[in-house]
């Protein structure tokens, strides 16, 4: 299990992948919104959309787990 975590503190503003979808490497997956700011969160590796950890509008912690993949 590969995990995408947040860099930052922020408001999910857009959720770019479903459940079951392959990723690549470098994709966005999430995008937060902190300080009136898009701030895309990328899959660090190539993989499968296994569970996604938060819905739109959550607020999330840097290090929050976002979504894993397998």
């Amino acid at each position: 299990m590969k995990q995408v975590i947040a860099s930052m503190a922020g408001t999910v503003w857009n959720i770019a992948v479903s459940e079951g979808e392959q990723v690549s490497a470098g994709q966005s997956v999430v995008i937060l919104e902190s300080m009136k700011m898009e701030i895309p969160v990328e899959a660090e590796s190539a993989g499968k959309v296994e569970e996604i950890k938060v819905a739109v509008g959550d607020f999330v912690n840097e290090g929050d787990v976002l979504v894993t993949l397998s």
